[in-house]
C-alpha cells in the first residue's frame, strides 16, 4: 500500500504537481568503507582502520539530484532533524513531499509536532514502509559516497576527509550524479 502510494507521488512529482525529497541520516568517519581495492600485482595497499569523530549528515535529495544537507560533529537528534527540515523550508518552491524512514527519531514526540506546522508551509511527511531502505533514494547516495565517490586518500586525515565530503556535498548535481530510473 504504501509503495503504492509512493508511486502515485512519483507520478505526481513526474507531472509537476508537486517535488519529492528523500530524507535520512549517515555518518562519516575515518574508518573506511571500502569493499574492495585493485592493486598491481605484488603491490601491498594499506589502510589503517582508527577511531575518529564522525560527521553526521541529515540529507533531503530528490531523484533529480538536488541536495540539501546539514550536518555536525554530534548525534542526529530529532531536535536537529527539525531544524534541518525548517531550513529546507526556506528553499522550496512549491508543494513538496519529504519521504522518511522509520527512524526513532523521525516518530518522536517532538518531531511529530511540527508535522502540521510543516504543512502550513507545503511540505508533508510521507512514512516509508518499514524496513525499506530500497525506497528511499538517499541511501543510494550514501553507497555512492562511501563505496566509490571517497577515496582511499581522504581517509588519510580528518582535514581530507571533511575536505573530500565538502567537494562531494558541493558537487553533487554537477560533478557528482546519481542516475535514475525513470
Amino acid at each position: 500500500m504504501k509503495a503504492e502510494q509512493l508511486k502515485s507521488l512519483m507520478n505526481l512529482a513526474k507531472d509537476d504537481y508537486l517535488d519529492v525529497y528523500f530524507a535520512d541520516e549517515s555518518g562519516f568517519s575515518l574508518s573506511p568503507s571500502i569493499s574492495y581495492h585493485w592493486q598491481q600485482k605484488n603491490e601491498n595497499v594499506k589502510i589503517v582502520p582508527r577511531h575518529s569523530k564522525r560527521i553526521n549528515v541529515f540529507g533531503i535529495m530528490s531523484k533529480n539530484n538536488n541536495l540539501f544537507q546539514c550536518h555536525h560533529m554530534g548525534k542526529i537528534t530529532s531536535d536537529f532533524v527539525i531544524q534541518a527540515i525548517d531550513k529546507f523550508s526556506k528553499t522550496i518552491t512549491k508543494k513538496t513531499v519529504i519521504c522518511l524512514d522509520n527512524a526513532r527519531i523521525h516518530h518522536s514526540k517532538e518531531f511529530k509536532i511540527q508535522i502540521s506546522r510543516w504543512k502550513k508551509l507545503d511540505i508533508e511527511i510521507f512514512y516509508l514502509p518499514k524496513y525499506s531502505p530500497h525506497l528511499n533514494s538517499i541511501e543510494i547516495l550514501w553507497r555512492k559516497i562511501k563505496y566509490e565517490w571517497l577515496l582511499a586518500k581522504d581517509y588519510a586525515s580528518w582535514q581530507t576527509l571533511e575536505k573530500a565530503l565538502e567537494n562531494i556535498f558541493s558537487g553533487f548535481g554537477n560533478i557528482y550524479n546519481i542516475i535514475f530510473k525513470p
